[in-house]
Formats: C-alpha cells, sequence, structure tokens
C-alpha cells in the first residue's frame, strides 16, 4: 500500500504553550488509524493542527498529503486538497440553512456548482443513510441541534465532500446508542481503498464499528505507544497507565 499521508516529526505550540512534541505517522491508502488518549494529552491540537487552524503553530516538522508537503497550506487550501475535519463541538451560525451551507461548501471545494435538482437528488439519498428527516435541510446550522444531530451533519458534510483523509475528533461523544451506531456505521461504509481515516476518540465503543488497522496512545503531546486493534482494547480494561508507566521507564 502506498502512503497517503504522513506525519514528520511534528512540534506546535499556542502561544506560550507547546502541545505536541515530535509526532510520527503514516497512514497508507484504506488505513483507519484510531488516536486514544486521556483528556488534555494533545489529540484535539493534534487534529486542528493538521487542518492548518491559525493559532497553532508549527515550530517544526512536515505535513505531506499525497507527498506534497501542506504544512504552510491555509485550511481552505487542505480541504480542497480533500482534507476534512469533524470537530468534537461543530459551532451552530443562527440564520444560516443547512442546505445553504452544505451548497457553499460543495462549491467551495469542488470548485463548481451543483444544479438544484443533482444536489436534490444527492442529498436525499444521503439523508436516508443516515436515517435524517428532509425537513433538517431547512434548519439553521447547529443551532439548537443535538449531540446526535450534530454529529449526523458531520457525517452528511464527509459523505458529501468525498474527502481523501478524514480526520473524526471524538465524533462519539455525545451520541446515544443508536446515533452512534448509525454514525458509526455510515462512517465504516465509506471507508475505500484511496482513502484515509484518523480516528480521535476516548472510548472501544466507536471502534467497534469503524474497525481500525492501527491504534495509536496519544500522551504529553505525542505518540506513546501504537498497535493493532487489540490495543483499544486493552486499553478499555486497563486505563492508561501501564502506557505512561512504560514510557517512564523508556525515557
Amino acid at each position: 500500500m502506498s502512503t497517503l499521508f504522513e506525519i514528520q516529526d511534528l512540534h506546535v505550540k499556542v502561544g506560550d504553550k507547546k502541545v505536541l512534541n515530535g509526532v510520527n505517522l503514516k497512514v497508507n491508502r484504506g488505513e483507519v488509524h484510531a488516536i486514544m488518549g486521556r483528556n488534555g494529552t494533545g489529540k484535539t491540537s493534534l487534529a486542528y493542527t493538521l487542518m492548518g487552524h491559525p493559532g497553532y503553530e508549527v515550530l517544526s516538522g512536515k505535513i505531506l498529503l499525497d507527498g506534497e508537503d501542506i504544512t504552510a497550506c491555509k485550511p481552505e487550501e487542505r480541504a480542497r486538497k480533500r482534507m476534512f475535519l469533524a470537530f468534537q463541538y461543530p459551532v451552530a451560525i443562527p440564520g444560516v440553512s443547512v442546505a445553504s451551507f452544505l451548497r457553499a461548501t460543495l462549491k467551495a471545494v469542488r470548485g463548481t456548482e451543483l444544479q438544484p435538482s443533482q444536489f436534490r437528488t444527492l442529498i436525499k439519498e444521503e439523508l436516508k443513510r443516515l436515517d435524517v428527516p428532509e425537513s433538517f435541510m431547512t434548519r439553521s446550522l447547529n443551532d439548537g441541534f443535538s449531540g446526535g444531530e450534530k454529529k449526523r451533519l458531520e457525517t452528511l458534510q464527509l459523505r458529501l465532500l468525498q474527502p481523501k483523509l478524514a480526520i473524526l475528533d471524538e465524533t462519539d461523544s455525545g451520541l446515544d446508542i443508536d446515533a452512534l451506531r448509525v454514525v458509526s456505521e455510515n462512517l465504516q461504509t465509506y471507508r475505500g481503498p484511496e482513502r484515509g481515516m484518523i480516528v480521535i476518540t476516548h472510548y472501544q465503543r466507536m471502534l467497534n464499528y469503524i474497525k481500525p488497522d492501527q491504534v495509536h496512545v496519544f500522551g504529553d503531546g505525542r505518540i506513546l505507544q501504537s498497535g493493532g486493534s487489540e490495543l483499544a482494547l486493552k486499553l478499555e480494561e486497563q486505563g492508561y497507565d501501564w502506557v505512561e508507566k512504560l514510557n517512564e521507564k523508556v525515557n
């Protein structure tokens, strides 16, 4: 398998605080990588850095997509290069309908606008997949949405935009059992031989649906341990203490 995405010795700060301390990660085409770790260890900082958030200053290291160095690219450039971030806490935008937002997003990423009839056909199919009523499209973006509705909308965006690399920042946060199943199964069916996913999560439960090729334990702004899907099960049973103690001995 060829490499789709790579992070090379990435060091990052926010203001005066160092948040990433030498992250290395390689995602091959067709792979799903899960990143797990305690709160405050830098997982969301990693996600924001990968999408080019201007508040995160890269001190050294590289971010490569399809072999191209995108470390200095703006967020909109990364989106056009087919990267996607599903936020842990999607922002509400009162007065902007879901339909208007999705049409504008598709145009910005694709460079062309779909005909209204094409857009309606595409949307209907995806709404059905996610078990979402068509009235959803007339509501203001994330305004008054439940946690499950916000995450279904993020999943809808992903399926419409068809990114090469999807970064999911705690998509399972705030989901009940049924919503978790619907969202996770749709993400699982999105997998493909030319795509990659980075799934950031606290819990094994989402990984019951989205089977990771590799699991990484994040701590102190870096990857402490990597392994197969069995590593997530061990973390669920034993927590993170053993990983942190193991790294204390090594260092």
